[in-house]
């Protein structure tokens, strides 16, 4: 559906868009981007090559059990689908052909290689995918954590964890958890902890898949870090994360100063009152920042 179609003024869609209530900014601080984070969570993005991306819509929405929203169009050849996970919006789009890309699993690229939702009804749950034609995800024990976790891939191959907390049948979880694959653990951390100003969580080991695992925490929404090794090739186009931000400027004007790789420069989103700049973590990773200008006028 276009834009203009919905007569909404510009400014209200890049909030749709965005996954945001406006509301006060918060004063720029010259150690690192978090402070000007104005959204309590992140948005995890994922490009696909289908040319019916319905299945992977539906796979997320129907099957998952999160809330599909509008889909807009933001011109070019594709638009932006939106599913609301939590305090998080998913968001989904067409690939593009300046990025590289690799299928497969966790450890055979660097990259967002792992998206990971929680859950208390494992019945409800598996319930979703056998209605839905799929089998029953086949979950373990995580240790002795009481808790079970089940791999999955969704329909383009792309690995999905599904976490049973083992709390009461009911519970509402806001979370997600973004899994990157990283070939230099201390480049990584400070990028994320000293650059974009992300809580840095204890690390932990993770008997899934065998190694540690170093988590960034902003609100509801997890960045977590793997590493299986310095030689893996690079998948900088299957996934990123966006940050709502109340001061872009900010954004750019420290990434020049830490050499950080510029991927789309600071620039107006045609047809929004939004402004963004793209960025790549040491691995090529998008981190895309984004201020609408109600954000930037109440900073």
């Amino acid at each position: 559906m276009r834009f203009r179609a919905l007569g909404i003024r510009a400014s209200m869609l890049a909030a749709l868009l965005l996954g945001i209530s406006i509301g006060s900014g918060v004063q720029a601080a010259d150690e690192s981007v978090g402070p000007v984070i104005s959204m309590p969570a992140m948005n995890p993005f994922r490009r696909y090559s289908a040319e019916n991306p319905e299945p992977i819509f539906a796979f997320y929405s129907d099957v998952l059990g999160h809330e599909r929203l509008t889909e807009y169009d933001v011109g070019g050849t594709t638009g932006v689908m939106r599913i609301r996970a939590g305090a998080s919006e998913l968001k989904f789009t067409g690939d593009t052909a300046d990025e590289q890309y690799q299928t497969g699993g966790i450890d055979n690229a660097t990259g967002i290689r792992l998206w990971t939702f929680f859950y208390s009804d494992r019945a409800t749950l598996a319930k979703r995918f056998t209605d839905n034609g799929l089998a029953a995800p086949e979950f373990t024990a995580i240790g002795n954590t009481g808790r079970l976790s089940a791999i999955v891939r969704d329909p383009e191959g792309e690995l999905v964890q599904l976490i049973i907390t083992g709390d009461p049948v009911g519970t509402t979880y806001n979370e997600v958890e973004v899994g990157l694959t990283v070939s230099d653990l201390d480049a990584s951390r400070a990028f994320y902890r000293d650059f974009v100003g992300l809580e840095e969580l204890e690390p932990v080991y993770d008997p899934v898949f065998e190694t540690m695992k170093y988590s960034f925490r902003n609100g509801a929404t997890t960045v977590s870090l793997r590493h299986f090794g310095e030689d893996l090739p690079a998948d900088t186009g299957t996934g990123g994360i966006q940050y709502v931000v109340s001061d872009v400027e900010l954004v750019d004007r420290l990434a020049k100063e830490r050499g950080i790789q510029v991927k789309q420069p600071l620039s107006p989103l045609r047809g929004f009152n939004l402004r963004t700049i793209w960025l790549g973590d040491p691995d090529g990773i998008t981190n895309y920042f984004a201020q609408t200008g109600q954000a930037g006028a109440q900073r």
